[in-house]
């Protein structure tokens, strides 16, 4: 179990705010931090990983301690049995694949072998090219394969995905579950993406200005209670389509593209880019906005 309770004053685009958070995360479970915008998200991953040290309170994982303001105790980020995959990635560019993992890598026998990391990443036959020379989403699976290299007890992840096109991301949410359940891991994920979210965690913790305003499993922070049907697709809206005296609108949800009537009055809140939740009611397909 990680015992997280910190406090840190921090500067937002919206202003001062107090992060205040207090979370509990099982060993082997996938948790992902969702909200707006410098709800201090990537914040509170830097203060897990030891990069920004809070003012007040602790972390602790199964009973040892990485930070306690009270008793001074500041484990250095290397300390930390952590794997953290940034958004950009931050791979050296002068480094091939293998030695980009095995700068990172433990001393003797601590931890997985690279090629075990290679091949069950997928990308064993790239071991000798180089960053620039690879896609998005090779160049993603490398940054995740080096922060597996060390058997981290907690592995996180700041938006890894967000620059990569929808079919490459739905591809990579696939392998990141995978990766997850074989290397048994506990896992934290910042993301925007309520589809992404639904896909691969347990549990949601949702913050607001600094503050952890819900938590649950992603049915209770995105479905709503009074919404009821055997079908329940997150999606995102492409397009508000005209036809006859109703409207088309256009929704992905994982690899596919549904197209669900709305009214007019319907269509006249919704926009391409809204994050929706297909239900089916009656045997009709009704859209809620998120």
């Amino acid at each position: 179990m990680f015992d997280i309770a910190v406090k840190k004053k921090l500067h937002s685009s919206q202003g001062d705010m107090l992060l205040d958070i207090s979370l509990s995360v099982p060993k082997g479970s996938f948790v992902s931090l969702y909200g707006k915008s410098g709800a201090g998200k990537t914040s509170l991953l830097k203060m897990l990983a030891g990069l920004v040290e809070p003012e007040a309170g602790h972390i602790r994982s199964s009973g040892e301690v990485w930070f306690d303001r009270a008793r001074r105790i500041n484990l250095a980020p290397q300390k930390r049995n952590i794997g953290f995959v940034f958004q950009d990635y931050a791979l050296f560019p002068n480094m091939t694949v293998r030695k980009n993992l095995a700068f990172v890598a433990p001393h003797k026998a601590a931890g997985h072998s690279i090629n075990e990391i290679l091949e069950s990443t997928g990308l064993l036959r790239l071991a000798d090219r180089y960053p620039g020379t690879l896609s998005g989403g090779q160049q993603q699976r490398v940054a995740l394969a080096r922060a597996l290299v060390r058997s981290p007890e907690l592995l996180l992840l700041d938006e890894p995905l967000s620059s990569l096109d929808h079919e490459m991301r739905v591809r990579l949410q696939d392998e990141l579950a995978r990766i997850h359940r074989n290397f048994g891991l506990t896992t934290i994920l910042v993301s925007h993406e309520p589809s992404e979210i639904y896909r691969l965690s347990d549990w949601v913790a949702e913050l607001h200005l600094g503050q952890l305003v819900r938590q649950g499993a992603p049915d209770e922070i995105f479905h709503h209670q009074e919404i009821t049907g055997k079908i329940q697709l997150v999606g995102e809206v492409l397009e508000i389509l005209p036809n006859d005296i109703v409207f088309i609108a256009k929704v992905i949800s994982g690899n596919r593209i549904l197209k669900v009537v709305v009214t007019g009055e319907e269509a006249a809140v919704l926009k391409a880019g809204d994050k929706v939740l297909v239900t089916s009611k009656a045997f009709n397909p009704v859209l809620v906005k998120i």
